[in-house]
C-alpha cells in the first residue's frame, strides 16, 4: 500500500506561481510512474502532468503546458508541481496519484494510488 501526502496548496493571484509537493510512503518510489490530476467544482477530474519513474519522460495537458511544471526527487520519495503565471481556470483540488509501473500516461484508470487533495484557488 502506497500513501500518498499533498501539500503546498492554497490562495494566489491571478499571475502568481504555487509549489505543490506530494510525498509518498513506498521505498519503491522510483519505480512508479507519478502524476498530478486536478478536480474544479462541477467538473470532472482532469489530467493535469504525469513524470515516468526515473523522471526522463514528462507529459503535460494542452492547457497547462508551458506554465506548469512537473519533477521528482527519487531520494525524497517526493514529487512535484511547479504551478506560475496562474489563471482563475486554475482553481481546483489537486490531486497526485502513482501507478504501479514506471511508466506514465494521462489516462487517471492507470493510477492505482491517490492522495487526499489540496486546494488551489487563483483570484482574479
Amino acid at each position: 500500500q502506497v500513501q500518498l501526502a499533498e501539500s503546498g496548496g492554497g490562495l494566489v493571484q491571478a499571475g502568481g506561481s504555487l509549489r505543490l509537493s506530494c510525498a509518498a510512503s513506498a521505498r519503491t518510489f522510483s519505480s512508479a510512474a507519478m502524476a498530478w490530476f486536478r478536480q474544479a467544482a462541477g467538473k470532472e477530474r482532469e489530467f493535469v502532468a504525469a513524470i515516468s519513474g526515473r523522471g526522463s519522460n514528462t507529459y503535460y495537458a494542452d492547457s497547462v503546458k508551458g506554465r506548469f511544471t512537473i519533477s521528482r526527487d527519487n531520494a525524497k520519495n517526493t514529487v512535484y508541481l511547479q504551478m506560475d503565471s496562474l489563471r482563475p481556470e486554475d482553481t481546483a483540488v489537486y490531486y497526485c496519484a502513482a501507478a504501479s509501473s514506471p511508466y506514465a500516461t494521462r489516462s487517471a484508470f492507470y493510477y492505482i494510488y491517490w492522495g487526499q487533495g489540496t486546494q488551489v484557488t487563483v483570484s482574479s
